[in-house]
């Protein structure tokens, strides 16, 4: 089961069932208005919505043509965003090009932080630049939705509360998180919207591919239509979801609709390539000295996209092109 939002029906869109290959949709305002409702409602809802989609699948019902630019976040808004650097790789090159060895506990104790969740962006929503002197990056993530999800969770238990699991573009102004980190008190600024992908996915649906609470998928990224990453997901993913969810449990209960991030998916391997630009900056910077490869320009165009083994498409992509604005990329008539 594939579930998107439309960009119609006011600032939380209008809740669809998407075809596997993303060819069709059905609107289901009888079982759900939105995503957040069916997420509230879930074990009512979710049976119907899976029957929707089975009939999409198999032809019975035929649907109404998908353009995905038409699509806004899963969730355009969520109740809350928290984001973890589950993938030590990119820990350490961030810190070996700033010459700062990585603390031992980053393997030991999740580093997870908590972003806006106000204003999310599509999949084809333009990536806004504000200053150039922000440094201007993406980073190709995975993502989990979770239900209501009690304190105290344990990994053990985890997996009962991942609802979805989509993909995002967690767009970072590396210059500015630099600046914000030496106040140390967290570098919110740094973080502007994130984009999603056009569709999330039920873990069951992901055929195998969901396998102790990491993704094993292929992530696809490509900067103004270069190859720049060919990445696995999952081997290493350091802390899984399951083990991010226990973390954040510790001394708190989260709501359905919460969205966990993976943090930037990366390799140890060179030739995989990268799911940001710091990451290949730091690899520059580590064998020659210097970075070379600017930070995101007006006019650049970045895609994003999972696949299975193959080179199926699990969540749509996100294709989004950089835009010199001093205002959200939010669509404004959203929000009346």
């Amino acid at each position: 089961m594939r579930l998107g939002t439309l960009k119609t029906g006011g600032r939380d869109g209008t809740l669809v069932v998407i075809r596997s290959d993303g060819g069709s949709f059905a609107k289901v305002p009888e079982i759900a208005p939105t995503l957040q409702t069916a997420l509230d409602r879930w074990p009512e809802v979710s049976t119907r919505l899976e029957e929707v989609a089975a009939r999409l699948e198999c032809g019975t019902f035929e649907g109404e043509p998908l353009d995905e630019r038409a699509l806004c976040a899963p969730l355009p808004r969520a109740y809350e965003w928290v984001d973890a650097s589950a993938y030590i790789n990119h820990i350490e090159l961030v810190r070996r090009a700033r010459g700062v060895a990585v603390p031992e506990f980053l393997r030991t104790d999740p580093l997870v932080y908590q972003g806006g969740s106000g204003t999310l962006l599509g999949p084809r929503d333009p990536i806004p630049l504000i200053e150039e002197d922000f440094g201007l990056d993406f980073e190709g993530e995975l993502c989990v939705v979770l239900g209501d999800t009690p304190q105290g969770t344990k990994a053990s238990e985890a997996s009962e509360h991942i609802l979805l699991v989509m993909m995002c573009n967690d767009v970072s102004l590396r210059n500015v998180i630099a600046s914000e980190l030496k106040k140390g008190f967290g570098f919110f600024q740094g973080k502007p919207s994130t984009a999603y992908s056009p569709w999330a996915v039920r873990p069951a649906d992901l055929e195998g591919l969901m396998v102790g609470g990491r993704l094993h998928s292929k992530m696809l990224v490509e900067l103004n239509g270069t190859r720049i990453g060919e990445l696995d997901s999952g081997p290493e993913m350091h802390f899984s979801f399951l083990e991010l969810i226990e973390h954040l449990c510790r001394t708190r209960s989260f709501t359905a609709g919460t969205i966990l991030g993976s943090g930037t998916v990366s390799n140890k391997e060179p030739s995989r390539g990268v799911a940001c630009l710091a990451e290949r900056r730091m690899r520059e910077v580590l064998e020659s000295g210097q970075a070379e490869t600017p930070f995101l320009r007006e006019g650049d165009e970045v895609r994003i996209e999972c696949v299975d083994g193959l080179g199926r498409t699990l969540f749509g992509s996100i294709d989004q092109r950089v835009c010199r604005t001093h205002r959200s990329a939010a669509s404004q008539d959203r929000f009346t």
